[in-house]
């Protein structure tokens, strides 16, 4: 793959707006460095992590070029931000609390027990995980793993399971504990979008670009994602209830359900024997993101503003240090409580301000452009936003409460992209035009004009290089100028692809052990969602799977539409086919890993009625695109 040598310099007016970032920011406040140093015990020997067949999953070396002064390539706040993050190695909290930082995008909290040790957010993956305990157990001694916690249903914090805990382990009685709600909302993400998603995160946390000053520097919640296959251990023991205490080998703990906040299933977590208070992703160092660009559900910053009120009254006199599972901890208790007012007060403001001015009549775009930070947070490091913005966010919230529409009629029914743009480009002269005067504003430093106007282009003629080069040069100048860590990784996917073709997904959610978690009822919805309705519109299809020792499950297709019934009822309706397995071939053929034609040779497995039933319903399943398109039609 090109190196950094096929990136450009940094315009003038985008050199000029970084350096006006060094002038306006506090870049003398050094609490961050000490905070982010501070308890460090060393790290790994060997820079790079690797999965069990060799291959590099991660590299603790590869952001040693931010020690470097910030070029002109890169917002210095941002080059800042990446610099505390690339931070890594063990560091202890407080005695007895320590965290692995800087392994992957997320941090694995340990602490120490009677016996063993508590993990925290296990990271993205096996190799990184198992490498964060080896190193805790370099410095602190061969202490077994006796309970894991997961803080909320995203994948890095939870994928590394199986680098820290064997099935044994929990059929011995090692407990998983969670936020209730959060199995089902795990797998669904990375399941029922996943492949979208998967795709949009390549371009959102850029781990496909090179790193350096005019490639990737990370992704302001932290460097990158780890490339290894995430996995999953279900929970044992659910938390219901804020209030709610459980003692995990002699460590206390007491929790708060934080529901619709950073993730649909999160919580908090307050250790009373140590004063610390774990935030896990509800208060980090920036603005966290109200609707990722990677795409999930709009999270609602009214109710995360509410819970961090409730985090400060329940704890914020009880602790003498918080931390989260990204970025450095807090200490000092007056510290603590102005940090997560300062968080609470951020959401607060976003989602009032938003209101206030969709209610008077402005959209999304435009409130985007009008909506300003009080002064008093934009002077706080941790408020700025390197992975969430309050351009997007602001959008998110309008988002949440009108959905797409502006009300305009001129807005309700336009053409697609590709043919709004053959006809946006004949309306302004044909592409030699268009290109001349984008070419004009490139030179001006107008690069968000170029990007939307040259992007008609694009989409009218892929195939115009002139239009992939200008379109690619002023998405790199807009990644450099910017402090938010996944716009610029988005602008400099954007401007690779243009110049060098689709870089691919470099890593997949949906592994074996998220599908082996689906219910039986998502495994379905999953194929449901899979369905080209077109093809299928004449079919009428009736299957009814007779699952040993459980309830029949009917799946019909009719009028495009798979349903699928549990139990017995009109709904279900008469088979045309009946199959009597076990649930683990059913789900076998339903995940693909049985052909249906090879179904009946399977031990216990009867089939009754029209075997090409199953062969002709599967095959009216579409195989999603982990590779589609982004920057061209």
């Amino acid at each position: 793959m090109p190196q950094d040598s096929d990136a450009k310099p940094a315009q003038e007016a985008v050199a000029r707006a970084n350096q006006a970032v060094r002038r306006d920011y506090p870049f003398g406040d050094t609490q961050d460095l000490e905070d982010a140093r501070r308890g460090f015990m060393g790290t790994a020997q060997d820079p790079l992590i690797r999965d069990a067949t060799g291959s590099a999953v991660w590299d603790l070396e590869a952001y040693g070029f931010l020690d470097r002064e910030c070029p002109d390539t890169a917002n210095p706040s941002l080059w800042r931000q990446s610099r505390l993050c690339s931070e890594h190695g063990l560091f202890e909290v407080v005695e007895g609390i320590y965290q692995v930082r800087g392994f992957d995008l997320s941090n694995m909290t340990i602490v120490e027990g009677e016996r063993g040790v508590l993990v925290i957010d296990p990271l993205v993956c096996a190799p990184t995980a198992a490498a964060g305990l080896a190193l805790y157990r370099a410095h602190r001694g061969e202490r077994p793993v006796t309970g894991v916690l997961y803080t909320h249903s995203h994948v890095d914090h939870f994928g590394g399971v199986r680098g820290v805990l064997t099935d044994e382990d929990v059929a011995g009685g090692v407990p998983v504990l969670a936020p209730h709600g959060f199995l089902a909302h795990a797998v669904s993400e990375n399941v029922y979008a996943g492949t979208a998603m998967s795709r949009r995160a390549a371009y959102m946390y850029g781990a496909a670009l090179p790193k350096g000053p005019r490639g990737q520097i990370g992704a302001g919640l932290g460097q990158s994602v780890s490339t290894g296959s995430p996995g999953l251990i279900p929970p044992t023991l659910d938390i219901t209830r804020t209030g709610q205490t459980e003692t995990v080998d002699g460590i206390r703990m007491v929790f708060q359900l934080t529901p619709g906040t950073e993730a649909p299933a999160e919580l908090n977590i307050h250790f009373p024997d140590f004063s610390a208070l774990c935030m896990a992703e509800n208060a980090t160092h920036n603005l966290h993101n109200l609707l990722t660009l990677r795409g999930a559900e709009v999270r609602d910053p009214h109710v995360w503003s509410t819970y961090l009120t409730e985090s400060v009254n329940l704890f914020g006199e009880l602790s003498d240090v918080a931390f989260a599972s990204h970025h450095w901890p807090v200490h000092g208790r007056e510290r603590v409580i102005t940090f997560l007012t300062e968080q609470r007060d951020l959401y607060a403001y976003l989602h009032d301000q938003v209101l206030r001015m969709l209610n008077q009549g402005f959209t999304a775009p435009e409130i985007a452009e009008r909506i300003e930070m009080p002064p008093a947070l934009e002077r706080v490091w941790h408020t700025h936003g390197y992975y969430g913005s309050v351009s997007h966010n602001a959008k998110a919230v309008y988002q949440r409460y009108l959905g797409w529409y502006d009300g305009n009629p001129a807005h309700l029914w336009q053409h697609p992209p590709a043919e709004a743009a053959r006809r946006y480009v004949e309306f302004m002269g044909g592409a030699d035009e268009v290109l001349r005067r984008a070419g004009q504003s490139f030179d001006d430093g107008d690069y968000r004009w170029v990007a939307e106007v040259v992007n008609h282009v694009v989409f009218a003629d892929p195939e115009n290089t002139v239009a992939r080069a200008l379109q690619a040069d002023a998405l790199e100048q807009l990644g450099y100028g910017s402090e938010n860590g996944t716009w610029r990784n988005v602008y400099l996917m954007g401007a690779r692809e243009l110049r060098h073709g689709s870089l691919g997904t470099p890593t997949a959610t949906a592994s074996p052990d998220v599908l082996a978690a689906l219910t039986l009822d998502q495994l379905v919805d999953s194929v449901a969602i899979r369905i080209d309705g077109p093809r299928a519109w004449d079919a009428d299809i009736t299957v009814r799977w007779d699952i040993h020792g459980g309830e029949p499950l009917t799946m019909r297709l009719r009028n495009g539409v798979l349903i699928h019934v549990v139990g017995s009822g009109p709904a279900a309706g008469d088979p045309g086919l009946v199959v009597a397995l076990a649930e683990t071939d059913l789900r076998d053929v339903l995940t693909g890993a049985v052909p249906p034609e090879d179904l009946a040779s399977r031990p216990g497995v009867e089939l009754v009625g029209e075997a090409a039933l199953l062969t002709e319903l599967l095959g009216y399943l579409d195989d999603p695109d982990p590779d589609f398109a982004i920057v061209t039609p």
